[in-house]
């Protein structure tokens, strides 16, 4: 596969949310620049930030009553409806009701959020089953602990106005790349889905947003989430053709997940399993009330964080109803999806080694995440 030359730069939005389907660990999950792998430091560095020397067992009460745990989340972008969950548990007081004192560590475009959980600085972050997968063939000790969406909400999109309006018509045009190793096999497989007389076609690494590529003239299709930029763009006043990815014979997974540490997994588990049920908690409530924890998004987030809060209500109106759509409670994951989509992966080559070469044994797709920590 090969990329473009030159880059498109521009200055990360405050306020951006929902972004490309991908995490930081190789790129920045929307507008700022694609950021090689890092190899991570090793384990002698991990640091458990959970205060006290024990902990108690879970409890089903109101109010937790045991040792106060500290520990940090890793943030995967700026505030947004992926995040709403976490902001209505922190307003309604429901991690500390569980002994959780929260700390969320905002976005940083110099490390990225798997990073900082595989060496110990952030006890959980939000990431992505490309993350996931990617750096635990590196042999990075993450594992999933929480789908925060139950199903693949993305989408390539297309302006209207360029005509581009079947899959079959995006053989050889431009798309406004990322730089990962699964794009490739990703759009592919969907352009040889939707009819195209080729698979090929211009793969451009930008670090332009996906609306902004569009409008700029210099691509003709994106991948986006639907909750977020095409909401955007429609405020906006654009018209665009949505192809989601799951109807085009690609793999279902959900996106985002939460992950942690499998050392702290082991050591603490009843710390996690309190996290989880206060999260667990805020995105119930955000699925029973969407507007109300928009609001409280908006109100939890550093000023300034949303140019548009409109948007953040009718994104919330959106993934609301997603986050729990065909599971029995907030937060499952399943062996299927965990296995079907990093499989795709595996067999194009898009899963690789240090040495940027694709590993040749199959990951061990059960390892990669637990349901055994939620409330449920």
């Amino acid at each position: 596969m090969s990329f473009s030359s030159h880059s498109i730069t521009r200055s990360p939005r405050v306020g951006a949310s929902g972004g490309r389907p991908w995490s930081s660990v190789r790129f920045s999950r929307r507008a700022t620049r694609w950021r090689p792998l890092m190899l991570l430091a090793p384990l002698a560095l991990l640091t458990l930030l959970v205060a006290g020397c024990s902990f108690g067992k879970t409890t089903s009460s109101a109010n937790y009553t045991g040792p106060v745990a500290h520990v940090k989340l890793a943030l995967d972008w700026t505030p947004n409806t992926n995040h709403t969950g976490i902001y209505v548990a922190l307003a309604k007081q429901w991690y500390k009701q569980q002994g959780i004192d929260l700390t969320l560590l905002p976005y940083s475009s110099s490390i990225a959020p798997e990073q900082l959980v595989a060496t110990g600085q952030a006890d959980f972050a939000i990431s992505f089953p490309e993350a996931v997968t990617a750096d635990r063939a590196l042999g990075q000790p993450l594992v999933s602990i929480a789908a925060i969406i139950q199903h693949n909400t993305s989408a390539l999109i297309t302006l209207k106005q360029s005509g581009l309006d079947t899959v079959a018509k995006l053989a050889g045009k431009r798309y406004a790349g990322f730089g990962t190793s699964y794009e490739q096999p990703v759009i592919s497989q969907v352009l040889s889905c939707g009819g195209a007389a080729t698979s090929g076609f211009q793969n451009i690494t930008t670090t332009l947003d996906p609306i902004a590529a569009l409008k700029s003239g210099q691509f003709d299709f994106a991948w986006v989430y639907e909750g977020w930029e095409v909401i955007e763009a429609q405020r906006q006043g654009l018209d665009l053709n949505v192809f989601p990815l799951l109807d085009y014979c690609m793999p279902d997974y959900s996106s985002p997940v939460i992950i942690s540490n499998a050392n702290l997994i082991a050591q603490h588990p009843d710390v996690i399993r309190r996290f989880l049920k206060a999260t667990s908690q805020g995105y119930t409530y955000a699925v029973q009330n969407p507007k109300d924890a928009a609001q409280l998004l908006i109100q939890g987030a550093p000023a300034g964080s949303f140019d548009d809060q409109q948007l953040v209500y009718v994104s919330q109106a959106y993934l609301s109803p997603r986050y729990m759509q065909d599971a029995t409670c907030w937060g499952q994951q399943t062996l299927e999806k965990w296995t079907n989509y990093p499989r795709f992966m595996y067999n194009h080559g898009a899963i690789q080694d240090a040495n940027g070469n694709p590993i040749t044994t199959q990951p061990d797709y059960s390892a990669a995440f637990t349901n055994a920590l939620l409330p449920c």
